[in-house]
């Protein structure tokens, strides 16, 4: 990736290009083309048509870009996401599919690599559930961002990975809880508004304040930097507050299903 990422500068600069300039013309914003360029996120093949064509050059990144060798369990995709989380001071995560990566014991994060489609080798699972796990040390670094995470009820009510892992993941976020930089509340069933319907979504402030976005699809992902296309992310986040369960209610609810067992 740091050599494709150097070609494409080397390209670029040749071309008088600033960044800005070649990532209007692929279709992409100037810190998409910087981390490209040093490295830090794959060259997607239509962005390398794109380029080849702009840039002047025979095909180069276009194969380059095909012929990309997966070495990493983290798709590309997804790395820089992963970056800005380990440096971030605030994260805010809407999930409505599982429980959020930070907050998943290794029990359940195990679980849902073994239950995706295709299967993976055991090996690769045990990877990926490393890698996972590993990510949560941010929930208690010496300096601990402000996490707030919203889990729709139909999340709390799956048990993925069977009776024994569902129980142990609900006193997990008991737990997760506790910890003073963390709150967690549930988005109820039987809401007549909903802000959330679009899907899943994290807010994300880096150490120097800028605020950015991230959302996951099937097959890759968007980090977002664009201040309006935050905005409305950021407005649909606080509306979600409000609708959710508050914390001593959430609480409640987690006991009262623990309970249940």
């Amino acid at each position: 990736m740091k050599m494709v990422g150097a070609q494409v500068a080397a390209a670029r600069t040749a071309k008088n290009l600033t960044q800005k300039q070649l990532g209007e013309l692929v279709r992409q914003d100037a810190e998409t083309i910087a981390s490209i360029e040093q490295g830090r996120r794959a060259l997607m093949p239509n962005v390398a048509e794109l380029m080849d064509r702009h840039l002047g050059l025979p095909g180069i990144l276009t194969v380059a870009a095909h012929e990309m060798p997966t070495v990493d369990a983290t798709p590309p995709w997804a790395e820089e996401y992963m970056d800005l989380e380990h440096q971030a001071v605030a994260l805010s995560w809407y999930e409505c599919m599982r429980f959020p990566g930070l907050l998943q014991t290794e029990n359940y994060a195990r679980a849902l690599f073994r239950i995706r489609v295709p299967a993976r080798a055991e090996e690769e699972i045990e990877t990926l559930t490393a890698r996972r796990v590993e990510r949560q040390e941010i929930l208690r670094r010496k300096v601990p961002p402000s996490l707030s995470f919203i889990v729709w009820e139909a999340v709390l009510k799956d048990r993925i990975g069977g009776d024994a892992v569902y129980s142990e993941q609900l006193r997990h976020l008991l737990t997760c809880m506790d910890l003073p930089n963390v709150t967690l509340q549930v988005m109820p069933f039987g809401r007549t508004t909903h802000a959330g319907l679009n899907g899943p979504f994290i807010l994300l402030e880096t150490p120097d304040h800028q605020q950015l976005a991230y959302s996951e699809t099937q097959h890759g992902s968007l980090l977002i930097s664009a201040p309006d296309e935050v905005s409305i992310l950021s407005r649909k986040y606080a509306m979600l507050r409000t609708q959710a369960l508050n914390t001593e209610q959430t609480r409640g609810l987690l006991d009262h299903l623990l309970g249940e067992q």
